[in-house]
């Protein structure tokens, strides 16, 4: 049976290097959708699509992870990891404080996952670009947000210790063959 697992956390606490190793070591990854959404509207002059319209950007996301999720049914593979899952959009509203519809949090109990692995912030890492506009103390405060997401819709998180982007990997699935 497979398992989704979720790589979630702040932003620029390693996720999206873990899921390029994953990838390299033949695991299916789907990619975080943001960096996709924040790009397409920096091309038509929006440097920050979530700043200008946070639900308008999230709705974009909550759409390309459902799609993701059901990409990932149709896949064989035994373990299907996700850089960030759909509670993770409400988790971003509920930070920056913006009022959003129910079926955002109704939707997150309809499209389950296995595994939820949590990045903490990590200042020797956190590097800011074009498509993050956080700063590393926005991270830790988005971080709060995004594990208590996780635990309301029931979910027991699992922190990944620091260390190199091999030592994370392994970690993650010395974990899984442990516990699934």
């Amino acid at each position: 049976m497979q398992k989704k697992i979720v790589l979630t956390g702040g932003p620029g606490t390693g996720k999206s290097s873990i899921l390029d190793e994953l990838k390299a070591r033949g695991f299916s990854c789907m990619p975080e959708i943001s960096r996709e959404v924040t790009k397409k509207a920096q091309k038509k002059g929006i440097q920050q699509l979530f700043l200008s319209d946070p639900l308008l950007f999230s709705n974009l996301l909550f759409e390309g992870r459902e799609h993701q999720f059901k990409q990932a049914q149709q896949n064989n593979a035994h373990w299907v990891f996700f850089d960030r899952g759909i509670p993770d959009v409400y988790a971003y509203l509920d930070y920056s404080k913006a009022s959003y519809p129910r079926i955002f949090k109704e939707k997150s109990r309809n499209y389950r996952y296995d595994v939820i692995f949590l990045f903490k912030p990590w200042s020797v890492i956190y590097i800011s670009d074009n498509e993050r506009y956080e700063n590393f103390e926005e991270s830790k405060a988005i971080d709060r947000y995004l594990q208590h997401a996780y635990q309301d819709q029931g979910y027991s998180v699992i922190e990944v210790p620091f260390g190199t982007v091999k030592e994370r990997c392994n970690f993650m699935i010395n974990w899984l063959k442990t516990y699934t």
